[in-house]
Protein backbone atom coordinates (compact mmCIF):
# COMPACT_ATOMS: atom_id res chain seq x y z
CA UNK A 1 0.00 0.00 0.00
CA UNK A 2 3.14 2.56 0.76
CA UNK A 3 3.86 2.45 -2.70
CA UNK A 4 0.52 3.38 -4.08
CA UNK A 5 0.44 6.38 -1.55
CA UNK A 6 4.11 7.22 -3.41
CA UNK A 7 2.70 6.75 -6.77
CA UNK A 8 -0.37 9.03 -6.11
CA UNK A 9 2.30 11.95 -3.46
CA UNK A 10 3.45 11.55 -7.02
CA UNK A 11 0.48 12.67 -9.50
CA UNK A 12 0.03 15.05 -6.82
CA UNK A 13 3.66 16.65 -7.31
CA UNK A 14 2.73 16.97 -10.99
CA UNK A 15 -0.47 18.99 -9.62
CA UNK A 16 0.78 21.38 -7.37
CA UNK A 17 3.71 21.97 -10.18
CA UNK A 18 1.11 22.79 -12.86
CA UNK A 19 -1.04 25.07 -10.47
CA UNK A 20 2.43 26.82 -9.02
CA UNK A 21 2.71 27.91 -13.06
CA UNK A 22 -1.41 29.05 -13.94
CA UNK A 23 -1.03 30.60 -10.38
CA UNK A 24 0.81 33.33 -12.27
CA UNK A 25 3.05 34.27 -9.08
CA UNK A 26 -0.33 33.30 -6.51
CA UNK A 27 -2.35 36.12 -8.40
CA UNK A 28 -4.29 33.86 -9.61
CA UNK A 29 -6.53 32.40 -6.54
CA UNK A 30 -8.14 29.45 -8.02
CA UNK A 31 -5.07 27.66 -9.40
CA UNK A 32 -3.01 29.29 -5.90
CA UNK A 33 -5.54 27.15 -3.87
CA UNK A 34 -5.33 24.49 -6.46
CA UNK A 35 -1.34 24.50 -5.32
CA UNK A 36 -1.51 24.26 -1.52
CA UNK A 37 -3.78 21.74 -1.89
CA UNK A 38 -1.84 19.67 -4.17
CA UNK A 39 1.19 20.03 -2.20
CA UNK A 40 -0.48 19.24 1.46
CA UNK A 41 -2.00 16.50 -0.22
CA UNK A 42 1.19 15.07 -2.18
CA UNK A 43 3.62 15.55 1.46
CA UNK A 44 1.09 13.63 3.11
CA UNK A 45 0.80 10.98 1.19
CA UNK A 46 4.94 10.95 0.88
CA UNK A 47 5.11 10.97 4.75
CA UNK A 48 2.79 7.98 4.66
CA UNK A 49 4.30 6.12 2.25
CA UNK A 50 7.97 6.42 3.79
CA UNK A 51 6.61 5.07 6.65
CA UNK A 52 7.43 1.17 4.82
CA UNK A 53 9.99 2.56 2.29
CA UNK A 54 13.11 3.73 2.68
CA UNK A 55 13.02 7.31 2.62
CA UNK A 56 16.08 7.54 -0.01
CA UNK A 57 13.55 5.64 -2.27
CA UNK A 58 10.65 7.25 -1.49
CA UNK A 59 11.97 10.53 -1.77
CA UNK A 60 13.63 9.66 -5.61
CA UNK A 61 10.68 7.66 -6.53
CA UNK A 62 8.69 10.88 -5.48
CA UNK A 63 10.66 13.71 -7.23
CA UNK A 64 11.12 11.20 -10.29
CA UNK A 65 7.57 10.92 -10.71
CA UNK A 66 6.97 14.73 -10.41
CA UNK A 67 9.64 15.66 -12.85
CA UNK A 68 8.46 13.14 -15.57
CA UNK A 69 5.29 13.39 -14.93
CA UNK A 70 6.12 17.97 -15.09
CA UNK A 71 8.14 17.74 -18.08
CA UNK A 72 5.41 15.44 -20.01
CA UNK A 73 2.77 18.32 -19.18
CA UNK A 74 5.73 20.67 -20.28
CA UNK A 75 5.06 19.25 -23.87
CA UNK A 76 1.59 18.36 -24.19
CA UNK A 77 0.22 21.44 -22.29
CA UNK A 78 2.92 23.90 -22.98
CA UNK A 79 4.20 22.96 -26.30
CA UNK A 80 7.46 22.51 -24.75
CA UNK A 81 10.17 21.06 -26.73
CA UNK A 82 9.99 17.15 -27.33
CA UNK A 83 13.57 16.62 -29.01
CA UNK A 84 15.48 13.36 -29.02
CA UNK A 85 17.52 13.83 -25.77
CA UNK A 86 14.69 15.28 -24.00
CA UNK A 87 12.55 12.40 -24.11
CA UNK A 88 15.72 10.01 -23.66
CA UNK A 89 16.26 11.74 -20.66
CA UNK A 90 13.07 11.28 -19.50
CA UNK A 91 12.79 7.32 -20.29
CA UNK A 92 16.33 7.35 -18.21
CA UNK A 93 14.17 8.88 -14.99
CA UNK A 94 11.26 6.60 -15.48
CA UNK A 95 13.85 3.26 -15.99
CA UNK A 96 15.71 4.42 -12.53
CA UNK A 97 11.95 4.87 -10.63
CA UNK A 98 11.30 1.19 -12.27
CA UNK A 99 14.73 0.44 -11.16
CA UNK A 100 14.05 1.88 -7.39
CA UNK A 101 10.88 0.03 -7.27
CA UNK A 102 12.66 -3.45 -8.33
CA UNK A 103 15.05 -3.37 -6.12
CA UNK A 104 13.52 -1.81 -2.94
CA UNK A 105 13.12 -4.30 -0.28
Amino acid sequence: MAWVYLVIAGLFEIGFTSCLKLSNNFSNVKWSIGFFVCIICSFLLLNKAIQHIPIGTGYAVWTGIGAVGTAIVGIIWYKEPADFWRLFFIFTLIASIIGLKVVAK
